[in-house]
């Protein structure tokens, strides 16, 4: 007998996925001729079962009967739901198993089901696009000269060479400096516009930009200004300017959850007028902090003493920060579309809820991105279940579940467990968010693609190995090959796709600081894998599925995986290949009149030569 449930099967659950607040979900089971009486037992997150009848309907096609029935969820939340029958033989559970199938288990997890804000919307300009982050400082030089540039920063006077990092004295821990810059800045940035529109780019993701007194600016030190390395005001509103000329939005990075101990508002270096919460207890910064034992000892973001926390629901802070002349107003009225921000799970939700009223109060179609690393529907930080994307904080978040599966699946095979990891996001996202994932395959924070697919493990190794270690001819031509497969998954499944600045010349790199070194500019190693993601880029435009299209898995194997973009009729097969034979892949039955975008049709299948991709539009 067939499966008796299967929650991304229509037969058996219809809509697919999240729903809104208010409207009806099908659930149908296929249970056996002896059944007596079914029901769904269900639950908002939180509070106590409901246990709803299942009337059986029709006949089926052999020893089982269909049985149906409907619910209307009328808050926006997370529900879990199980099942439970009864035959002659018992009182049988149905429990969720993988892929979302139906498992004879009493033990076994409930499906989720996630209910989200009927208004809730989402910025139709970033659907269908593409991102591209920007660490500014190893961007682009414009050769401005600057004012105001603190004297104990270290400046090459070329933009070539490797980050550095020392080690102390004993010789056996390498330390990071993050004091040595290149000095890329805003107008660099904005010379380079032509070339990221060529990429397809529509949106910029830009790391932090104000001052602070390390190269990623991950400790602020003034919210209020622009770094002076990168520029200042004026360059900033001209970069976005520029950029909106060009149909090209600007993200910026916001760091709310501690500042930098060497910073207006903490200055425990005194670097700054003696204002700051170590130097006054009546200081105007004092509350938004921690003390333990006044000034020297107070809570600080993982134990870094020069991160200090500050409270993000101190009313003060939460003023600065979202008020009607806050931080977040402020930028955006300067020309930024949006946020992302920096360690969002850390952010406590009367904090999240502020900056989603203060970005669509700037600008209704202002994006706010969170960092989060795992599955942000049913994200549990801090002994709370999060609501992040139910319709009143986040519109979405940097998608790290499909970047650790196109990785793992290109290096290492395994097409179900890669599709298990897709579809567990596209059935547990809601559509409003689905369609505006960054779904990036390497960051700032992680190992650079080409290192990622073709380089050796690390495996713990320290980093002076890390800094020595390159790929070698032939890892970096295999390399080549598979950042191809892992980016056709990258700009094919739902989400928009987020480049990292220099994987498209094929730059490598261990994790930070090394997967930071400044742009290839002049000596791109691999110049032929830009035109690879141009041509990615033309085709998120071309194909209009990939904005908001639906997603259906079509095949999985150890070494191949295939899936379907639905949208309005139209419908485009994406296929891998990862493996060092050649495989093919048959048409799907309703596939007419196919237009082959990448491979060749032989024989009514697509054909995969080794380490290949394959599309095509039908």
């Amino acid at each position: 007998m067939q499966t008796p449930y299967f929650s991304r099967d229509p037969r058996y659950k219809t809509p697919f996925g999240a729903i809104k607040a208010g409207s009806p979900v099908s659930f149908r089971l296929y249970l056996p001729l002896d059944c007596s009486r079914a029901w769904l037992i269900y639950h908002k997150d939180g509070k106590a079962e409901i246990w709803q009848d299942v009337w059986r309907t029709t006949r089926g096609d052999d020893n089982g009967w269909w049985w149906e029935c409907i619910i209307t969820p009328a808050e926006a939340g997370l529900y879990f739901y199980h099942f439970y029958f009864d035959t002659p033989y018992g009182h049988n559970p149905l429990t969720r198993g993988r892929g979302g199938a139906g498992i004879m288990n009493a033990d076994g997890p409930d499906w989720q089901l996630t209910v989200y804000d009927k208004a809730y919307t989402t910025p139709d300009w970033l659907k269908g696009g593409v991102m591209y982050q920007i660490f500014p400082d190893r961007f682009c030089a414009s050769g401005k000269v600057k004012s105001g540039v603190p004297a104990d920063r270290y400046l090459y006077s070329d933009f070539t060479g490797q980050p550095s990092f020392v080690i102390d004295k004993t010789g056996k821990q390498p330390l990071r400096l993050n004091n040595d810059y290149w000095c890329g800045d805003l107008k660099g940035i904005e010379s380079k516009l032509p070339y990221l529109k060529e990429l397809g780019v529509t949106c910029l993701y830009l790391n932090p930009i104000f001052e602070a007194h390390s190269n990623h600016r991950y400790n602020t030190a003034d919210y209020g200004k622009i770094d002076p390395l990168l520029g200042d005001e004026q360059d900033f509103k001209d970069l976005c300017d520029a950029a909106h000329q060009m149909g090209i939005r600007i993200v910026l990075d916001g760091v709310f959850s501690h500042t930098g101990s060497d910073s207006v508002y903490f200055n425990k270096e005194e670097r700054y007028a003696k204002n700051g919460a170590v130097n006054r207890p009546d200081s105007p910064y004092r509350s938004w902090y921690t003390f333990v034992n006044y000034p020297h000892k107070y809570h600080s973001w993982w134990g870094f003493q020069t991160l200090p926390e500050v409270n993000e629901t101190d009313p003060d802070y939460m003023d600065f920060i979202t008020g009607k002349k806050g931080v977040l107003a402020h930028w955006m009225a300067l020309g930024a579309d949006g946020w992302r921000l920096d360690v969002a799970d850390e952010l406590p939700d009367p904090f999240l809820d502020g900056v989603r009223k203060a970005v669509k109060t700037a600008a209704p179609n202002g994006l706010v991105l969170g960092e989060v690393w795992e599955d942000a529907t049913n994200k549990i930080s801090y002994g709370k279940r999060r609501s992040y994307l139910l319709g009143g904080q986040l519109d979405s978040v940097m998608n790290y579940p499909f970047a650790n599966a196109v990785v793992n699946f290109i290096r290492n095979g395994d097409g179900e467990a890669f599709t298990e990891s897709v579809m567990a996001v596209v059935e547990n996202y809601p559509a409003p968010s689905l369609h505006t994932l960054m779904n990036h395959l390497g960051t700032h924070d992680t190992k650079r693609l080409i290192t990622a697919l073709a380089g050796e493990n690390e495996n713990g190794r320290d980093r002076p190995w890390q800094a020595k270690t390159k790929l070698t001819d032939r890892q970096y031509q295999q390399g080549e090959r598979l950042v191809k497969l892992a980016t056709l998954l990258q700009y094919t499944l739902p989400g928009v796709p987020c480049l990292y600045y220099g994987d498209e010349l094929g730059m490598e790199g261990y994790r930070d600081p090394f997967n930071r070194a400044p742009m290839a500019w002049d000596h791109p190693p691999l110049p032929d894998l830009k035109d690879w993601y141009q041509q990615l880029g033309r085709w998120r435009t071309a194909l209009p599925m990939l904005k908001t299209g639906d997603t259906l898995p079509y095949y999985a194997d150890q070494n191949v995986v295939a899936y379907l973009r639905k949208a309005k009729g139209q419908t485009l097969l994406v296929a891998v290949n990862r493996g060092e034979e050649a495989a093919t892949l048959p048409l799907p039955e309703d596939c007419k009149n196919p237009c082959p975008l990448l491979g060749e049709i032989i024989n009514n299948a697509l054909a995969l030569p080794p380490v290949s991709g394959g599309m095509l539009e039908y």
